[in-house]
């Protein structure tokens, strides 16, 4: 039998969601030390999810034709590194800017194929990759809080330093992952690419992720800018996070039973009335405490469950010789465009209509994703060749 490489694959989710622990909460902030605007800092942000429109497709569409995928992750990890060390010589939005779209289109593609490999790994134990993938979520945490503090003491313009470092880690990491074993009997199709993804279903599927990370563009940009105009610390910002993501590995370690009991289409209409209602509170009632550490306990639901379904949902819906370009597009449809977009749209927002309109837009997007959802998702209906 096949032994799964666990502490391998659970290494590089570890570092590679740390350095998303220190990207997403704090780069707003380093942007706002170097006194750009509210629009320029949505701009820039909203490049970093932009290359997700492009980057995982292209390298989703050459992991599948040749099967390196392996060492499409090492070469992605390591251009990311080498890319990204040019940030220390810029400060200009527009150099900021080139930085960003050069290291975050290899960064990018990293994880999609990243997951192709864990699945192959795992073969018929996939129910166990939300226990792989929960120490993303663990490092995640540490680094979100660690920097927290770290950023009460030392000034926010250390912070690429420590990228650049948690960069060096992944691409390390890397190394050690072999190429999961070939499987007889895996479920294949005639359908190319194109047939499979212009299903109404699959394509609702994409639509929601759209949707869902949409609303997630104003929470990842601005949302410890809007905590630290209350007054909380970067400690208690990097806490607030902390929490969040503490709620998202819960629901890893519990969602194959989830799974088993409710099915995959209940689990993801209720994740989305949570959506509606996590972003609804931070925009009302930012300043009340208890409300937000509220709102960051949904975060389980509004990342965590829709996560899963979503890598589920692609496993389902595309054949194993499509897998890499179903993950690539689940990336780039969510976290590229989606993402990019709801950063963008929230920095033209921020200061002219304020906190509540932004993530007013946010929750009905959430409601338009619950309307497809409800129409579309049916996933046991979808007949596989």
């Amino acid at each position: 039998m096949h032994s799964i490489p666990y502490i391998r694959l659970s290494g590089f989710y570890f570092f590679y969601f740390a350095l998303l622990g220190a990207l997403v909460p704090y780069w707003a902030l380093y942007l706002k030390e170097l006194e750009f605007s509210a629009e320029s800092i949505g701009l820039l942000m909203a490049i970093l999810q932009a290359s997700r429109v492009v980057a995982p497709n292209v390298w989703g569409w050459v992991a599948d034709r040749t099967g390196r995928r392996v060492q499409i992750v090492r070469y992605g990890a390591a251009l990311t590194c080498l890319l990204f060390g040019a940030i220390f010589w810029q400060q200009s939005l527009w150099g900021i800017a080139l930085v960003s779209a050069g290291f975050s289109f290899f960064w990018n593609a990293v994880l999609p194929q990243f997951e192709v490999l864990t699945l192959g790994h795992l073969g018929e134990q996939r129910e166990r990759y939300s226990q792989v993938r929960l120490w993303g979520s663990v490092g995640f945490i540490v680094t979100v809080v660690g920097l927290g503090w770290l950023f009460d003491l030392i000034a926010v313009g250390w912070l690429p330093h420590i990228m650049l470092g948690l960069m060096l880690l992944i691409w390390l990491n890397t190394l050690l992952i072999s190429p999961p074993p070939s499987r007889v009997g895996r479920r294949s199709s005639g359908e190319g690419f194109l047939q499979q993804l212009l299903r109404p279903q699959v394509l609702a599927f994409f639509a929601i992720c759209f949707l869902v990370q949409f609303g997630h563009g104003p929470y990842y940009t601005f949302y410890s800018v809007l905590m630290e105009g209350l007054g909380y610390s970067r400690g208690e910002i990097g806490l607030l996070w902390a929490v969040g993501v503490v709620a998202e590995v819960l629901i890893f370690l519990i969602m194959p039973a989830l799974l088993s009991r409710f099915g995959i289409r209940t689990i993801m209409l209720v994740s989305l009335l949570l959506c509606v209602l996590r972003w609804l509170m931070i925009g009302l009632w930012p300043e009340q405490l208890g409300l937000m550490l509220l709102a960051q306990t949904l975060h389980a639901a509004t990342f965590g469950t829709l996560h899963a379904l979503g890598i589920a949902l692609v496993h389902h819906y595309f054949s194993d010789r499509c897998h890499g370009q179903g993950q690539a597009l689940f990336s780039s449809a969510g976290f590229g465009a989606g993402g990019a977009c709801g950063a963008l749209v929230s920095g033209l927002l921020w200061e002219s209509a304020g906190p509540l309109a932004t993530f007013g837009l946010a929750a009905a997007g959430s409601l338009v994703a619950i309307v497809l959802a409800t129409v579309w998702i049916y996933p046991e209906k979808l007949q596989q060749n």
